[in-house]
Formats: C-alpha cells, structure tokens, sequence
C-alpha cells in the first residue's frame, strides 16, 4: 500500500513561515516552530495573550488582519490553523498554486505536509506517524517512545555527535576504523555511564573508544 506522506526532515532556519490564525492551535503550532530557528509570521485579527508576548518580545512577528488572499506564495511554509474554512481552503488553494508546503490543521485533504508525534532529546528526534489517518494512535505511540527514550538520551546523542567528529578527524580516510570506533560506542552501556561517570571520566571514556586498536 502506497503512503501519501514520507517522512523526512527539513532545515526551517531563517525560513519565512506564515501562520494563519491566533487561537489555542496556531500558539501550539508556533511553539513547536519555535525551536527550529525559523522566521514566523502571524496574521490574525485577535490573538491569545501569550502569541501577544512572543511578538512584543521579537520571537514572531504579528500582523493583526485578515489573510490578504495570495499572501501564501510569499513564504517557504504556510500552516493554516484558524476557525474559518473559507479563509482554509483560501490559504490552500494559493499554496498549492505557488508550490508551497502547506498544513492546515486537522484537514490532512488540504495539507500537503502533515506534522508527526515527536520524542525529542536534544539532537535525537523520534516520530511516529499514521499518515495523517490516525493521529490519536500517533500521539498515544508518542507517549510510549517518551518511555523508551528518557531525558538522558539528550546527553547520549551530544556525545554521539562530538565522538563522531572526533571519528572523522582521526580517521578520514578509513572507513573500517570509523565503523569499529562507532560500534565501541553503540556497545557501551550509556545508562551506567551517564549515571555514574563525571563529564571529564566520559570525555576520557571516549579518547579510549578512540584509541581502543591502537
């Protein structure tokens, strides 16, 4: 069976990001966008207070109007999350014909990104996703990978990401010995070490996974 939805990951930094509405859904919507660097842009006639106080602090920009029609193809993401569907329908209409990514919310007929359930942990991120057909397993899946993966896999993949370029750059021409040094790594229990061990001891922990054949 085909999937109308493939998951994939997209940099949103400095990208200009149109939301259109105020309400409880847009704030959640923009919280989310929030941590990925993105340039937010908010059109609503009346906003909730603490969308108010991200654009008094700079975090958003706010525009406190209609959705002027054709104002979509000026962005690189368009998420539609307000009460009107004439005004949704509008926002998709001119999305699909400037070939923008365009969510509106709980309507997966006029989306053509959709947003999975995400577990993050600092640079790890794990989704889940139904496309778009059953969102409340998606999100009930979440809460099992929030268990599978507690906080302290944030500190397990910063190390990962330091090791690997520690990996690179001894070993740049040397596959086999990045993937022996990347197995030393997979194969340490990470539980006792993040416990027990002190950020020196871990640093120290990985120059000997580094240094293990040598």
């Amino acid at each position: 069976m085909t999937s109308k939805y493939m998951p994939i990951n997209v940099s949103l930094e400095d990208c200009r990001v149109l939301v259109v509405g105020g309400g409880g859904i847009a704030l959640r919507k923009i919280d989310n966008l929030l941590d990925y660097n993105s340039d937010i842009t908010v059109v609503a006639p009346e906003v909730t207070d603490k969308i108010d106080y991200y654009a008094t602090s700079g975090r958003v920009k706010l525009e406190k109007r209609n959705y002027n029609p054709s104002e979509a193809a000026d962005y690189g993401l368009v998420i539609s999350a307000c009460d009107n569907r004439a005004v949704n329908e509008q926002v998709f209409e001119d999305c699909k014909s400037a070939g923008v990514l365009v969510n509106v919310v709980d309507n997966p007929a006029l989306c053509t990104f959709i947003f999975p359930a995400v577990v993050k942990r600092e640079h790890l991120a794990v989704s889940v996703s139904t496309d778009g057909k059953a969102p409340f397993l998606a999100g009930h899946l979440r809460g099992i990978l929030d268990d599978i993966f507690p906080k302290h896999w944030g500190k397990i993949s910063t190390y990962a990401h330091t090791f690997r370029k520690k990996v690179q750059a001894r070993y740049k021409d040397d596959a086999q010995k990045r993937l022996e040094c990347f197995e030393r790594f997979l194969s340490a229990d990470w539980n006792a070490i993040i416990k027990m061990k002190s950020p020196d001891e871990i640093e120290s922990e990985l120059n000997d996974m580094l240094n293990d054949d040598e």
